[in-house]
């Protein structure tokens, strides 16, 4: 049914870096989940009515929940949509995060709700009516909500949303639950033996825990997560590509949402070539960048001296002291200042978060044992991080 209507309704639907395709993909999966969502709640509360069960009931609910998570989702895609304006230059796309952490905030509550109610059935229990009326609504429920998890699977990783993986992850735990919910009501008519009350807290469990999953992964695109490696190696490729580029680092991508990211990144160039020449050249890689990869690019041009025997000699010799640490560990913007009375060695070296030493003992490291290769060698060395 999504690739049907996305085929009559979505203009471009394979342009999924568009923003405007992105949000009739959310609308669009928004209003099928307001209206099967609906649905499934009239037949459970109706279910629930005629069998006196507290977790059909409760699951019905769950359903209607999930049609308001719906139209939040649908909501949250038509304002991140939105053109960039005077007070929010960026855009709005962040909008379609705290859509995804709005319906995991309502999943949580559903689940605490269904987990009280269902402590009340274990104290005072009722007799379950399991009519066969009553097992298909719950067998069809299930049908339902594998195929929701389906398509809304389909379409997050199509455009890439934390917001539609919420979503599905949402179905996929509506259909655990109902399937539960199922087996109490079978035990209860061929057993006698009421679960009821434990089955609904089983399925407040597992709306617990997809809630708490689903707002993690919104959460982190809120706080600012690292991005694909794949994206990383897309743009590293694409600069490295030029000849007149001999390296880059303090690559940063800074994300404003789908669509909208914007990546800073310096450029190690020969100090001994044309400025104009060299300046064409970034210029060029930034509108690549924007074509290639969707991005709005910042290239800072770092100009590196190149067969210099004793700064290679350097760089060689300090970048061995380097892996020595850690293979992993890199420098970059390496220079050499000679004086009358001293040489300062300049660089910056690459630390991940979790190095196992502390910044400060690794630029005293470096420090002691440059100064001991020469005594009038003296190290200048600024720490980075790796934001991705």
């Amino acid at each position: 049914m999504i690739t049907l209507f996305s085929s009559l309704f979505i203009r471009n639907k394979d342009d999924v870096e568009s923003p405007s395709v992105r949000k009739a993909y959310g609308v669009l999966c928004g209003a099928v989940g307001i209206l099967l969502n609906i649905c499934l709640f009239a037949g459970k509360f109706f279910a629930g009515l005629i069998s006196n069960s507290i977790a059909i009931t409760a699951d019905a609910l769950n359903n209607l929940s999930d049609a308001g998570s719906s139209l939040i989702t649908l909501i949250g895609f038509q304002m991140a949509g939105q053109k960039p304006d005077i007070d929010h230059p960026f855009g709005h796309g962040r909008i379609e995060y705290i859509s995804g952490l709005l319906v995991s905030i309502a999943i949580i509550l559903m689940g605490f709700e269904l987990v009280k109610s269902s402590i009340t059935k274990i104290i005072h229990p009722e007799t379950i009516a399991s009519d066969p009326l009553v097992i298909g609504i719950l067998i069809a429920s299930i049908c339902v909500k594998i195929y929701m998890a389906i398509y809304n699977t389909a379409v997050s990783k199509k455009i890439a949303s934390a917001a539609m993986k919420a979503t599905a992850t949402d179905s996929i735990s509506d259909s655990l639950a109902t399937f539960v919910v199922l087996i109490s009501t079978l035990v209860c008519k061929f057993t006698s033996v009421n679960i009821d009350g434990y089955c609904g807290i089983a399925v407040g469990l597992f709306i617990l825990y997809a809630g708490y999953n689903a707002a993690k992964d919104t959460i982190s695109p809120l706080l600012g997560q690292p991005p694909k490696k794949e994206f990383i190696e897309q743009i590293e490729a694409l600069v490295n590509a030029h000849e007149g580029v001999l390296g880059i680092h303090d690559l940063i991508v800074h994300d404003y949402g789908p669509g909208r990211v914007m990546v800073s990144l310096h450029a190690e160039v020969d100090s001994t070539g044309n400025i104009m020449d060299i300046h064409d050249m970034i210029d060029n890689i930034e509108k690549e960048l924007a074509k290639e990869c969707h991005c709005e690019a910042v290239i800072h041009m770092d100009p590196v001296l190149v067969n210099d025997p004793l700064t290679d000699s350097l760089h060689s010799q300090i970048e061995e002291l380097l892996h020595g640490l850690d293979k992993d560990l890199k420098l970059h913007d390496f220079r050499v200042v000679t004086g009358p009375t001293h040489t300062n060695v300049i660089f910056d070296v690459l630390l991940p978060f979790d190095f196992k030493m502390t910044d400060e003992e690794v630029v005293a490291f470096l420090s002691k044992e440059i100064h001991r290769m020469n005594d009038s060698y003296y190290a200048v060395i600024q720490v980075d991080k790796a934001y991705y």
